[in-house]
């Protein structure tokens, strides 16, 4: 019978007996053209791990929480750290802390989502360790990042059924055709343009201006603008097909602790 050195048996009670660490993980959406098409499509950034574990993988941007920072605080200065953002739109999104997420010593991540509009994320820092990557394509990514992803990406798309939380993404003013474009980047497939413009123009909140965009080949589409709050929502049949069951996306449920 093989027995196990007295010493690493110690080391791995000594590692069982310590409490979790507790980190802060972020996803950050914006929409940037696609390299195809030159569509709006939904991207987030990632940042290259230079150390074990999981060296070479692409993860989330996050790190340590600190003792002399809140979960908010510590979510926002990572996204500075590590893109150079500010985004107006930061939410926490869930903690996730299964118990062989990460190989070394257990770690709970308290994740944090945030929307940016394109504008911003043209601002974003990028480097040969930061790179903005298509979010319904992504590569095996380090620890369980993937499952976090797509429980970001089933949390957005749940909310553009019932809030406004689209325009996030846009900016203070926006055609009717530029808010179509961002509910098919996000549910990644096509809206009937008919129907779902003259449902937007029935939905509270949203207000024509005296204004127009400019600059295209065609005659120039109205501007509007959000001046609603979160408890204006947006009618669900906007989307024509109903989404995926809130108690979580198919196939994953909503992690537990």
């Amino acid at each position: 019978m093989e027995r196990v050195p007295l010493v690493a048996a110690a080391n791995v009670s000594e590692r069982l007996a310590q409490p979790p660490a507790l980190a802060i993980s972020t996803v950050i959406f914006a929409l940037r053209p696609s390299v195809s098409s030159g569509r709006p499509t939904l991207w987030l950034p990632l940042v290259k791990r230079i150390r074990e574990p999981f060296k070479g993988l692409w993860a989330l941007p996050g790190g340590p929480l600190t003792q002399a920072e809140s979960l908010l605080d510590a979510a926002a200065r990572n996204l500075q750290d590590t893109t150079g953002l500010a985004p107006s739109y930061l939410e926490q999104l869930y903690a996730f802390g299964g118990l062989h997420r990460s190989p070394s010593q257990r770690v709970v991540s308290i994740v944090y989502w945030a929307l940016v509009q394109s504008t911003e994320a043209e601002q974003a820092e990028e480097s040969e360790n930061v790179q903005w990557f298509r979010a319904d394509g992504l590569r095996e990514l380090a620890f369980d990042h993937n499952e976090i992803v797509k429980y970001a990406l089933w949390r957005l798309r749940n909310k553009m059924e019932y809030g406004p939380i689209a325009y996030h993404l846009l900016g203070e003013k926006f055609t009717l055709a530029q808010v179509r474009e961002v509910y098919e980047a996000v549910l990644n497939r096509s809206v009937d343009p008919a129907n779902f413009r003259r449902q937007l123009k029935q939905t509270a909140g949203i207000e024509p201006t005296d204004e127009f965009l400019q600059g295209g080949k065609h005659r120039p589409p109205r501007l509007y603008r959000y001046s609603g709050t979160n408890n204006h929502l947006v009618k669900t049949h906007l989307l024509e097909q109903p989404l995926m069951e809130r108690a979580g996306p198919p196939g994953h449920p909503p992690p537990t602790l």
